[in-house]
């Protein structure tokens, strides 16, 4: 993980892209701004922790809770045409600065590499992890799933057995 500065005010990216990347994220977006945005479905969404949230990220949510982890802020937006006037470009899921979930970002970051963005965000202690690639949102879902899912199996293989 890469060095925060707890005292800056704006986002620090932790996750490292090259240029290459960067530009083609750009060229996406650019794309995107310019392309035609008819509306197939609406947004599906269910109810966690009394908020509304992305379905697919429900899983992902659940088992991050089961694990302590305190997320806030979810969104996943999964195709361009669900909702494309409310949709998020980038899935993503912010999580408050703590020990077990600066584990879990560090071990997302190594499963997930350049397909996940992470910036952390000193004043507020939060990160946020969002996909990077625009249309990328199911496969963010997913992967944050198997993150999640494969750290709770070995956090329950590295618990006392009475």
């Amino acid at each position: 993980m890469g060095y925060i500065n707890e005292t800056v005010d704006t986002e620090v990216v932790v996750s490292e892209h090259s240029q290459e990347r960067w530009r083609r994220r750009d060229e996406e977006l650019s794309r995107w701004v310019a392309a035609p945005k008819t509306r197939k479905r609406a947004k599906q969404t269910v109810l966690f922790g009394g908020a509304e949230i992305d379905a697919e990220l429900l899983k992902a949510l659940m088992l991050l809770k089961q694990m302590g982890i305190q997320t806030e802020y979810s969104c996943a937006g999964v195709s361009l045409l669900d909702e494309p006037e409310e949709h998020s470009l980038y899935a993503y899921i912010t999580f408050q600065k703590t020990e077990k979930a600066t584990a879990f970002i560090n071990y997302a970051m190594t499963r997930m590499k350049h397909r996940l963005l992470v910036t952390f965000e000193p004043k507020r202690n939060r990160y946020d992890l969002s996909s990077f690639y625009i249309g990328h949102n199911r496969s963010f879902c997913f992967l944050i799933e198997r993150c999640a899912k494969v750290m709770k199996e070995l956090e329950s293989m590295e618990a006392p057995h009475e």
